[in-house]
């Protein structure tokens, strides 16, 4: 298996209250409240875990409320390479509904100084070695600016590693300027981050040609309910998954983007690589947290999710 960094450069503790329904300007009963070590390089990082891959996780925290994410990295059995920074890491309320909405309330996070963003840069560069990917997923905290971020993707790729990139906004913009070997936006991060339409399967495979000749090998598109589509050098697929009953969809992408790195990793057939991503995905749905916990439900999932070439012409 390999060795793979996942950075999180904004975590957050994820508090999810579950109510049968959101009435606004009202008394709410909560059935349960869960509170969870996250962000997205983190949801990544658990799933490639339970896949068998060694972690290595890196980003910024706040000093003063580290103990969940400190739990979470012995348990996991991650190598810490995180910036301590002054303050809290921001927490997230996130209020899902028995019917699978999900409403986000996201905190603004600590302020992330200069004199922190050199001292992971440092830390990077004893850290690359050995790795044989880099999974940069989330959004930038505060003092971190998008350009900063660009320079972090180029210098991973001087230190020899593919760099896979799930993040939106400016920050998309200027990851995709640094042409990672692979992205993985939804229709509007890509649309936005392009400011080009990327709806329907002839916009999305213009969009990926572009992209492919800026050497971005691999353009991920996720759809939600509609599944996934991949636009690699070699060809393209899509995915749909199967229905699922839908717990929260929190980490979706995160799980989906995990399973796919891993059947790249692994060298697995590009449609075999699809379905498993697809069905990590459905399953994570299902569930309120991360990671893969039940592999009999994982096999019906993946043997239901029904994956197609897209030719040229389709």
């Amino acid at each position: 298996m390999a060795r793979v960094l996942c950075l999180t450069l904004n975590p957050a503790l994820d508090l999810t209250v579950r109510l049968p329904s959101l009435r606004l300007g009202e008394v709410n009963r909560s059935e349960a409240l869960l509170v969870h070590a996250a962000g997205k390089g983190l949801n990544v990082a658990q799933v490639l875990a339970d896949l068998g891959h060694r972690i290595s996780v890196a980003g910024f925290l706040g000093a003063d409320n580290a103990q969940a994410f400190d739990t979470l990295f012995a348990r996991r059995g991650f190598h810490d390479a995180f910036v301590r920074v002054a303050g809290e890491t921001r927490s997230n309320l996130k209020l899902a509904e028995a019917g699978g909405r999900v409403t986000d309330l996201n905190g603004p996070g600590p302020q992330v100084e200069a004199a922190a963003q050199d001292a992971l840069l440092e830390r990077l560069d004893h850290l690359a070695a050995g790795h044989d990917l880099a999974v940069v997923a989330g959004s930038l905290p505060r003092g971190v600016e998008p350009a900063w971020l660009g320079a972090l993707l180029r210098r991973l790729d001087r230190l020899g590693l593919r760099v896979a990139l799930d993040s939106s906004g400016a920050a998309l913009r200027a990851g995709l300027e640094a042409a990672p070997w692979l992205i993985k936006p939804n229709v509007e991060e890509l649309a936005e981050a392009l400011g080009a339409p990327a709806e329907d399967l002839a916009a999305q495979r213009e969009v990926a040609g572009r992209l492919h000749a800026r050497g971005i090998r691999h353009v991920v598109v996720s759809q939600g309910a509609d599944g996934v589509r991949w636009f690699a050098e070699a060809g393209a697929w899509q995915a749909r998954p199967p229905r699922v009953a839908v717990a929260s969809t929190v980490g979706a992408g995160d799980s989906l983007l995990a399973g796919l790195l891993h059947g790249l990793l692994e060298g697995a057939p590009p449609a075999d690589a699809l379905r498993l991503a697809t069905a990590i995905a459905a399953q994570a749905v299902t569930r309120i947290g991360f990671g893969i916990d039940d592999r009999e439900h994982l096999e019906r999932l993946r043997q239901s999710v029904q994956v197609d070439a897209l030719d040229a012409h389709h």
